[in-house]
This record gives C-alpha cells, structure tokens and sequence, in this order.
C-alpha cells in the first residue's frame, strides 16, 4: 500500500487505484458486467480520501458477493441476504468507517429483501450497491425477484407468473434518504452517482443496471447499449426539466396528474416535469413507475435525496444521555444484578 494522507480533512493523498485493488484473482464469467462495476468502484474510491483500513465492503451470496475479496479493504462475505444487517452492526459499532453493501437482485431482494427495507427505514450510514440482471446468476439461470412476467428459465420452463419488484419503487416505499439508478458500463455516470451516495449522510442504495452475457444477456441494450442508449435513457438532474432523446422527447404531465413521455415539440412548457430530489416522494415514485422495465425509455440518476436523523447517530446520543444520568456502566456489576442464583457443585460420590 501506498504512502496516504489520513482524508477526514478531504484531502486524497496519494492514494490510488492499485490501494484498492486486492491480488486476488478475478474470478466472473468474460464480459460479466460486474468487471466494469469492479474497475470503476476501485478506480472512484481513492476520491473519498480515506485510507483502505478504515473501508469495509460486505456482500452476500450470489456473483456480486465475490466483490469483497477484489477490494483491498476490510472485507466480510455474509451468508444470504445478510449483507445489509452485518454492515448495519458494523457501521454502529464503528461510526468511523465507510462501509458498503454489494448485493444482487436475488441476495438482496428474496432473502435479504427483509434486511435491506429495515436498513433504509433506519438510515443506517451505509452504501447499498445492488446490481440487477434480472436472474439468478450463481446458480445458474433461475428466475429472479426483478425478472419480467412471462421469463422463461431454467425454474420457470413455461413462463414466470410472478409480478417482479421495482428496486427503485422498493426503496422509496421504504423511505430511502437516497435512491438512485445507474448503468455498468457507463463508466462516466456510474461514477457520478458514486460520488453522490458517498457524500450522502445515512443509506444511500444505488440500483446498477448489470448485464449478465450468459444467462440474461442484452435485458438492458435498449439502455446500454449505443445508439440506443442516447435515446432512451431519461436522465435525472435536479433542478433541470425532464427531457431526452437529444431534447425531442421529455417527461410531462398528463391526465389526472400522472406521468408520461411526450415529444417535447407537442408538449407546453409548463407542463415539462422539472426533477426535485429533495422534494415529496410521490414525483420520485411516479418517475420509478414511468417505465415497465428496461424495455422502454427509463429514469437513471438520483431520483431522491433528503436529510434525515441517522441511526447511528441517533444511538449514541441515547447511551451519552444514559451515560450522563446513569453513570458508565459496569457490565460486571450489571450480570449480577436483579434475580440471580448460584449452582452448588454436586459433591464427590
């Protein structure tokens, strides 16, 4: 590891890419998306100024939870769908560090789906990466909780009958401080939102657009793949009108209210949405539902951002407040205090 200077002060240091780059052989399918996530997260982390020793990465189980050993970080690789509730402990325990979550669609919204609402409801301090490609990639090609009704696949031969979650949806139902789309090779953008979740105070959880070439490949071309992508993605910029497609078509309001996509020429100004992060949820849900999938032109970016107490900051000021009217506590004297008993030794035959 490179000589560093400490980044509390913001200062980067001479920290580089190679700090958190670990010898670790990686190990994904060849053009696997997660490699670009990999390059562009070890590349951006240098930024944050802060040292590769105070930086943990938790992950789960599926391809994206191999993250943790290809960072050279402290690292814990959780057992399913845990990721979030271990790197809530850790980011409590220790305030200091900077801690991130990897998970996939399957890890974080089947088993884990219970951990990763409770973490955003919380705010706990973390950063929640999700990468989805829409099926289960470990195991094979299964179905997954984000894979679109009627996917035929290995565990579903005539077709899922399953309605899939709506990450972005999720979370925002869940009350996420920050919530935000991007795309994997999109190195540019990736970046950005990076940037945005790592200053965010509290969750951040950024949904990553992930291309599996073997067993789901092309499910976002429509997005990322150019030209299409020019044309298709609807960038989120707060403060801006809605617009895309080289400014041809936005994002207006239509009847009863509800959103729609328009050619800009036919659309009055003032009915042009202008995107507010830090707004009500309700203009962040209705562009999460804007769109039925990757299929169609799609929201990415930060859909929301707001100010809220952070857990683990809420939990220290009850153990100060409890401290200061109580005294430090003695865990000794506290095992033996209230209703307690001794075990006499059975006496030799």
């Amino acid at each position: 590891m490179s000589d560093t200077t400490n980044g509390s002060a913001g200062g980067v240091g001479t920290l580089t890419k190679k700090d958190f780059t670990s010898d670790q052989e990686v190990r994904w399918c060849p053009g696997c998306g997660d490699y670009a996530i990999l390059s562009t997260v070890q590349a951006f982390m240098p930024e944050l100024g802060i040292e590769p020793d105070k930086t943990v990465f938790v992950s789960g189980i599926g391809c994206s939870g191999r993250f943790t050993y290809y960072m050279d970080t402290y690292g814990v690789h959780g057992i399913h769908g845990r990721a979030p509730a271990i790197a809530t402990g850790i980011a409590t325990a220790n305030p200091d560090l900077n801690v991130w979550v990897v998970t996939g669609d399957g890890d974080g919204l089947s088993i884990g789906g219970n951990h990763l609402i409770h973490a955003l409801r919380r705010n706990v301090n973390i950063k929640i990466l999700l990468f989805n490609n829409q099926i289960y990639g470990l195991t094979k090609g299964q179905y997954s909780p984000t894979s679109e009704e009627g996917k035929v696949t290995k565990s579903t031969p005539f077709g899922s009958v399953d309605h899939p979650f709506n990450p972005i949806a999720l979370a925002l139902g869940a009350e996420g401080t920050f919530v935000a789309r991007t795309l994997d090779n999109d190195r540019q953008h990736l970046t950005a939102v990076l940037r945005a979740a790592a200053a965010h105070r509290g969750t951040a959880f950024v949904e990553i657009y992930q291309n599996c070439n073997v067993f789901n490949d092309g499910a976002f071309d429509l997005l990322r793949e150019k030209p299409q992508g020019q044309h298709n993605q609807i960038r989120l910029q707060h403060g801006e009108p809605i617009v895309f497609d080289e400014g041809n078509r936005c994002v207006r309001v239509g009847a009863n209210g509800t959103l729609e996509v328009a050619d800009t020429a036919g659309s009055d100004a003032s009915s042009i949405v202008v995107h507010d992060a830090t707004g009500r949820p309700s203009l962040a849900f209705s562009l999460a539902n804007l769109s039925h999938g990757p299929s169609e032109p799609t929201c990415i970016g930060v859909f929301r951002e707001i100010d809220r107490p952070v857990y683990g900051d809420a939990m220290e000021k009850q153990i100060e407040a409890a401290t200061d009217r109580l005294g430090a506590g003695d865990l000794a004297k506290l095992l033996h205090s209230g209703d307690t008993w001794v075990v006499e030794g059975q006496a030799a035959g």
